[in-house]
């Protein structure tokens, strides 16, 4: 009888332990992002995963990955009527501070509208949604088009963005 107390004592505590590793409100990986992954580069498509999956795991290294070191980032300051540029040094800048500021980020590639070039440069309109939750009663909602030129040395090598125009209400 003594056995059987042991034994049932030592499933227990295994079971126990086995649970304990286990968050039940954690989502898998996989179910999250279904088999998606944006490694090959060479791929335009791919560009854009890795863009949204660095804004949703707010990873700067990810981001600037695909960022070339002749990137131009153009917005339109409604307010003063003019264009404003800058360059890679001042949009990393920019989306790190963003990244540290809000307390998440979804965004979401919608419909190509054009896509034109060659095998060497590309340009993209795409539209987008990105929603910013820099906390519960702070959510900000940007909607628009990213109007995105990359580039390679090569059709071998992996794309890079050159330009950004974004095209927003914000």
């Amino acid at each position: 009888m003594r056995m059987f107390f042991k034994y049932i004592l030592l499933v227990g505590i295994l079971v126990i332990f086995g649970w304990s590793c286990l968050n039940p409100f954690a989502p898998r990986f996989e179910e999250e992002f279904p088999g998606e992954t944006c490694s090959d580069l060479t791929n335009t498509d791919n560009v854009f995963c890795v863009f949204r999956n660095a804004y949703t795991f707010k990873d700067t290294t990810l981001y600037g990955s695909v960022i070339a070191s002749v990137f131009t980032f153009i917005y339109t300051d409604y307010d003063r009527g003019v264009d404003v540029t800058w360059g890679r040094d001042d949009e990393m800048r920019t989306t790190y501070g963003l990244f540290q500021s809000a307390q998440s980020l979804n965004l979401i590639w919608n419909n190509v509208l054009s896509s034109s070039g060659d095998e060497i440069q590309q340009t993209i309109v795409r539209g987008f949604n990105l929603t910013v939750t820099f906390n519960p009663s702070d959510i900000t909602h940007v909607d628009g088009y990213a109007n995105i030129t990359m580039a390679r040395p090569t059709a071998n090598d992996p794309w890079k963005i050159i330009r950004w125009r974004d095209e927003s209400n914000f």
